[in-house]
């Protein structure tokens, strides 16, 4: 009865995360967008979403909610409704970092935080404004080399007051933006090694001008940690 109830409880919990995550991705006229998302568990703390806002402009959004299982996934779709309603009022991606950290601290439990990283893209002028509450440094693909996107901030729900550095770039044609979760230069091959930054900014060094980047960099990791291998942690 107790491992019934139990089982029943997950799929509830996995039922509210889906509702959290986007039902599609947006189609913008010359961009393309291809997320890939896969939970260690049957729930867990790794989330992403996509804001359509004013004057055509689009909202993009990773995050990483600390632990794993229920309590993870109730914090993240926690902050995705923040995220939401904060997009609805700003066209900042630091000012709704700074209002979802004020927002979030008061509720969240104390050994908990979020890591996320939130940019604008203005799909005319290929502008990318970002900035990021201490989530692992996207990768920029650029002239056959990968570049880290630079933006200084504190973890969401750890500390009230905290202000989110803002960045912008721009995208020309052929280049292309990487944002990740941990969990994919934290997973580890039979031997203990790690996947890796170095490794995977090499990758997105060589592969970025390729339609199905995310692809690539599954199949390197699938054949980095080889068969049989057990998913510590999400993978976005």
């Amino acid at each position: 009865l107790m491992r019934q109830s139990t089982e029943q409880e997950l799929r509830l919990a996995r039922s509210i995360q889906r509702a959290s995550l986007p039902e599609e991705v947006p189609t913008l006229e010359g961009w393309q967008i291809s997320p890939f998302y896969r939970p260690a568990r049957e729930v867990g703390g790794d989330f992403y979403d996509f804001h359509p806002l004013s004057e055509g402009q689009l909202g993009l959004v990773v995050g990483d909610a600390t632990g794993k299982g229920v309590p993870a996934a109730l914090v993240m779709s926690t902050t995705c409704g923040m995220l939401r309603l904060a997009a609805q009022s700003s066209s900042s991606p630091g000012e709704m970092l700074q209002r979802v950290n004020e927002t979030l601290f008061p509720y969240i439990p104390a050994n908990m935080f979020v890591t996320c990283f939130y940019a604008i893209l203005d799909p005319k002028r290929g502008s990318l404004t970002y900035a990021n509450a201490g989530d692992d440094l996207p990768y920029l693909h650029r002239n056959g080399e990968a570049e880290e996107l630079m933006a200084r901030g504190m973890l969401l729900g750890l500390m009230p007051g905290m202000g989110y550095e803002e960045k912008e770039i721009v995208l020309q044609a052929g280049e292309a933006a990487l944002l990740y979760s941990d969990g994919l230069v934290e997973a580890h091959d039979p031997k203990g090694e790690m996947f890796s930054f170095p490794r995977l900014r090499v990758l997105v060094g060589e592969h970025g001008e390729e339609q199905a980047l995310g692809d690539v960099l599954t199949e390197e990791l699938y054949s980095f940690v080889g068969e049989g291998w057990e998913q510590e942690d999400d993978i976005t």
